[in-house]
């Protein structure tokens, strides 16, 4: 006889892995005004992006010991802080400069899917995983980052008061990086702003930072990854943002969306918006069964993957124009 075994599902907690690439290369993060620029300044782009593209290729050569790389290229476009022309308009133009310097996008990503991906409040879940670092002798003197929506690197200086009567007033103090060396380089980052009605609008920094653990593969929602690539849409692109998804496959032989690790060409005039996703990156806690995953693949691969997430993310900055 047989006896019958009931469960809760919520009992058998699952993650689903992805699969993964050696290297994520993005070939651009560029804002509407850069397209509304024309086809010119997107042509200066992909030139100076072109070679640097070659020198990480190469780079992700000599990690993986000879043997070929698995790399994929992805393109985002910030479709969140401000809209301008279609997709049906911009995309083509966009492919068709890249193919000019001879370069292939593989994978389209909008900027807005980074705050919301479907019904994935993807940049709120994030938020909720906020491990603030306090600097050494803080006494809990400031907010929360989840109540003031800014996170920093270390030690703010105090705020001055207006001090009691019979005393004196405290000495400015200098902000203090909690892992500087002999000098700080601190970094106060705002995560988030809200208006009047309480509505939240996401930085720049905070929305980059989930696009790098997007791009690393460990977001997940109830076990699922968040950034699962569509099919180029048929019949071409359409003529309103929203009705892009989150993330598409533009090439169907690309190798996998998510890596490794990650390298970014971008403009320099995003350097401080880098550093201040290395804050963030440096103070989420990341979901550890999709992290135990990509420990235990890379093992088997013979590769060594940096156990800090930050680590994982790389640059090169070019000279704007």
């Amino acid at each position: 006889m047989t006896e019958a075994v009931f469960r809760e599902t919520a009992a058998d907690p699952r993650t689903q892995a992805v699969p993964l690439s050696h290297l994520s290369l993005e070939l651009g993060h560029l804002y509407m005004e850069d397209f509304e620029a024309g086809p010119a300044r997107l042509r200066e782009h992909f030139a100076q992006v072109r070679p640097w593209v070659e020198a990480a290729r190469a780079a992700a050569a000599a990690r993986t010991g000879g043997r070929r790389p698995r790399i994929s290229t992805c393109f985002l476009i910030d479709d969140y802080f401000t809209r301008f022309s279609t997709p049906a308009e911009l995309v083509p133009l966009l492919l068709d400069e890249a193919d000019r310097a001879g370069l292939e996008v593989d994978y389209l990503a909008r900027e807005s899917g980074c705050a919301v991906a479907g019904k994935v409040p993807v940049a709120e879940a994030v938020a909720g995983r906020i491990v603030e670092s306090p600097p050494p002798g803080s006494y809990g003197n400031r907010p929360p980052a989840a109540q003031t929506g800014w996170l920093a690197n270390g030690e703010r200086s105090p705020v001055a008061r207006t001090p009691q009567a019979m005393k004196t007033a405290a000495a400015w103090q200098p902000p203090q990086e909690t892992a500087a060396r002999r000098h700080s380089v601190f970094l106060d980052v705002e995560m988030w702003s809200e208006d009047a009605d309480g509505h939240r609008t996401w930085s720049c920094p905070f929305l980059a930072a989930v696009w790098q653990l997007g791009r690393l593969g460990l977001l997940r929602h109830e076990g699922d990854p968040v950034f699962t690539p569509h099919p180029h849409p048929a019949g071409g692109f359409p003529d309103d943002w929203d009705e892009l998804p989150a993330l598409v496959r533009l090439n169907p032989r690309a190798d996998p969306f998510a890596a490794y690790r990650t390298c970014s060409v971008l403009p320099n005039r995003f350097l401080p918006v880098e550093h201040a996703v290395r804050v963030v990156l440096d103070q989420i806690e990341v979901d550890r069964a999709a992290l135990h995953q990509v420990a235990e693949r890379s093992a088997r691969e013979h590769l060594d993957v940096p156990d800090s997430v930050a680590d994982r993310v790389s640059y090169v900055f070019y000279a704007g124009p």
